[in-house]
C-alpha cells in the first residue's frame, strides 16, 4: 500500500483497541474493563465503522487475565452483528497465557503476534523469542486464525519477512506498525522508513501511543495504510480531556476518513482484503 492507494481510494480497515493489559480505571474511569462493558463499547464502535475489535481480558480487580478472553468473546458476538474478534497473544505474559488467546471455542478469526520482545517500566523485558513466535504462528495457520505481525521497532520486520519466506503466514501479511511510548520513536520520518522497508503485498496497520494516535494514524491514512485507534493506546480525546469511551475516538476517526475521502471496510470487506475465509453463517436448525 503507498500514498497511489489513498488516491485509488483503497478502503481503510479500521480497528478498536478498548482495553488493554496495563493501564485502568484508576487512571481513565471510563476504560471498561470487564466483559460486558468492554462489548457494549465495541458494539458501539462496530456501529460507527470499526470492523475488528482487538480484545483483552481482565479479571474482576481489573487486572491482566488471558483466561477471561473466553467470557470476553462471548459477550461481543453476543452484542455484534459481524466484528472481527482479534484476541491478543502479546504482552508480558509467559506462552502457557498468551496462547489462551487462539483456544477459545470457536477461535477467533485473528490473533496478535509479537514479532519479538520489548521493554517495559524498568525492570521488565517481555519474554518473547523465536520459538514462542514460531509455536504460535503454526498454530494459528492451522486453526485458520490470521496473525497481525505486532512489529515494535524496525528490527523486527526481518521477523516478519522470515515467516513469510519459512511460510509460516499466509498472504498478504498483514504487519501492524507501533509508535511512541518505549517502542519506534513517533516521528513521521520513521513512520515512512517503516512503510518503505515493509514486505510486498504487504497490508498494513499504524497503532500509536498517546498523543501521536491522532496524527500518525492520520498520516497513515495518507499513505494507503490501516489504522487502530482506542483507549488500550490512547486514554485521552485532546490535551487534558481524557476520552469518554471508545466510541468517541472511533468516531473522530471515522470523521477525519470521511474527510479525507477514504470509505471504510466492513467486516467482510476486511476479511477479503486480508486474505481471510468469509464468515460461516449459522443455520437454523430443522423445525425453527
Amino acid at each position: 500500500m503507498s500514498y497511489d492507494d489513498y488516491h485509488r481510494r483503497k478502503k481503510v480497515i479500521l480497528t478498536v483497541a478498548t482495553t488493554g493489559a496495563v493501564h485502568g480505571k484508576n487512571v481513565n474511569p471510563n476504560l471498561p474493563e470487564q466483559p460486558e462493558e468492554i462489548a457494549r463499547q465495541v458494539a458501539a464502535c462496530e456501529e460507527l465503522g470499526a470492523s475488528i475489535a482487538h480484545v483483552h481480558g481482565r479479571n474482576e480487580r481489573g487486572e491482566n487475565d488471558a483466561s477471561r478472553l473466553q467470557e470476553v468473546n462471548d459477550a461481543i458476538r453476543d452484542r455484534c452483528e459481524d466484528i472481527i474478534i482479534q484476541n491478543t497473544t502479546g504482552g508480558q505474559s509467559p506462552y502457557e497465557q498468551r496462547v489462551a488467546g487462539i483456544r477459545t471455542d470457536p477461535p477467533p478469526e485473528m490473533a496478535s503476534l509479537d514479532m519479538g520482545p520489548f521493554k517495559r517500566d524498568k525492570h521488565i523485558i517481555t519474554n518473547h523469542t523465536r520459538n514462542n513466535i514460531e509455536r504460535l504462528a503454526v498454530e494459528m495457520r492451522a486453526k485458520g486464525i490470521k496473525p497481525e505481525m505486532e512489529v515494535f521497532n524496525s528490527g523486527q520486520l526481518a521477523e516478519v519477512k522470515r515467516l513469510i519466506d519459512e511460510g509460516l503466514v499466509e498472504e498478504p501479511p498483514y504487519v501492524n506498525l507501533i509508535f511512541g511510548g518505549s517502542f519506534t520513536p513517533a516521528r513521521p520520518r520513521n513512520l515512512i522508513n517503516m512503510v518503505d522497508n515493509l514486505p510486498e503485498n504487504a497490508e498494513w496497520n499504524v497503532l500509536a501511543v498517546g498523543p501521536h494516535q491522532l496524527p500518525l494514524t492520520t498520516m497513515a491514512v495518507l499513505l494507503g495504510g490501516h489504522v487502530r485507534v482506542g483507549m488500550e493506546d490512547n486514554l485521552y480525546y485532546r490535551r487534558g480531556e481524557k476520552a469518554a469511551s471508545n466510541q468517541q475516538l472511533v468516531a473522530r476517526t471515522v470523521e477525519i476518513l470521511d474527510r479525507l475521502d477514504r470509505e471504510i471496510a466492513t467486516p467482510e470487506e476486511a476479511r477479503e482484503m486480508l486474505g481471510m475465509p468469509k464468515k460461516q453463517v449459522e443455520q437454523p436448525a430443522d423445525g425453527d
